[in-house]
């Protein structure tokens, strides 16, 4: 078993700053950290993966309010599990439309460099005739 981290330990592990650890402890997405003897805060395993669990719904966009909802649902227990799962359900089919929707955008942009590609070579070999 992993001994406890620092926050410096834990920022430098899961790619947050300090700064944001302490907050998300402010704000209730974690639970209070253990506490060294000397106040310093000790990260453990389980701190660690939920932090990456947390940094995974950010990055899919879940606004911090749902992250606070599905913490409190988390420290709830299990009988919360429903709720976790249908909101992690919703939030799933958000983020599938989403990209969805990025996909529709990306091939947009293809479409039009492909475009402007033509017009380049069309241009190119325009200019060749005129320059032989």
């Amino acid at each position: 078993m992993e001994p406890p981290l620092s926050i410096e330990e834990a920022a430098q592990r899961t790619g947050l700053s300090a700064h944001t650890l302490r907050y998300y402890e402010r704000i209730g997405l974690i639970a209070a950290v253990q506490r060294a003897a000397g106040g310093q805060r000790r990260y453990a395993a389980a701190d660690l993966a939920w932090l990456a669990f947390l940094t995974r719904l950010r990055t899919t966009r879940m606004p911090i309010q749902k992250m606070r909802q599905f913490a409190q649902l988390r420290s709830a227990g299990d009988a919360s599990v429903p709720a976790r799962r249908q909101m992690l359900q919703t939030h799933l089919a958000e983020v599938q439309a989403e990209i969805a929707a990025m996909q529709q955008a990306a091939q947009a942009l293809q479409a039009k460099i492909a475009h402007y590609q033509a017009l380049e070579a069309s241009a190119s070999t325009a200019n060749k005739d005129l320059h032989p």
